[in-house]
C-alpha cells in the first residue's frame, strides 16, 4: 500500500494504492497520523481518492473509522471519493457510507466543500 498526498486549497486528497489489509493497515494508520494533525475545525479536509484503491479489509476499515472519529472530535472533515466497484460494495455492506460523505468523483468531494473553483483542475471543472 502506498499513499500519494495532493493539496488543493484547504483540501488535501490522499490516494491509498493497491491494498489496504490486515499487513498494510498499521503503515496506513501511521502514514495518516501527519495529515490527521492538521484536519480539525480551522485546518485542512481530508478526503480520500479511492480510485486505485484495489480492496479494503475489516483492518483497514477501522483505521477509517479511527480518523473519522478523531476528525469529528476537533471539528475536523473527511469523506471518500470514486471507489472502484469492489470498495463502493464493501462501503456499502459494511454500512460505512453512513459513516463519512461518499463521493462518486474526487471533483464532487472537492465542490461538496469548496465553491472555490481554483480547487479543482481544469479538467474536472
Amino acid at each position: 500500500m502506498k499513499l500519494n498526498a495532493e493539496r488543493r486549497a484547504d483540501i488535501v486528497i490522499l490516494q491509498p494504492v493497491g491494498r489496504i489489509d490486515h499487513q498494510a493497515a498499521e503503515a496506513f494508520s501511521v502514514a495518516l497520523a501527519p495529515y490527521l494533525e492538521l484536519c480539525n475545525a480551522s485546518g485542512e479536509r481530508l478526503l480520500f481518492d479511492l480510485s486505485a484503491l484495489d480492496y479494503i479489509s475489516s483492518a483497514g476499515l477501522r483505521v477509517l473509522m479511527i480518523a473519522t472519529k478523531r476528525t469529528k472530535l476537533v471539528g475536523g472533515h473527511l469523506a471518500v471519493a470514486a471507489p472502484q466497484d469492489m470498495v463502493r460494495e464493501v462501503l456499502q455492506i459494511t454500512r460505512f457510507d453512513l459513516v463519512f460523505p461518499v463521493h462518486a468523483s474526487v471533483a464532487d468531494g472537492i465542490r461538496a466543500w469548496s465553491g472555490d473553483a481554483g480547487a479543482l483542475t481544469p479538467d474536472e471543472n
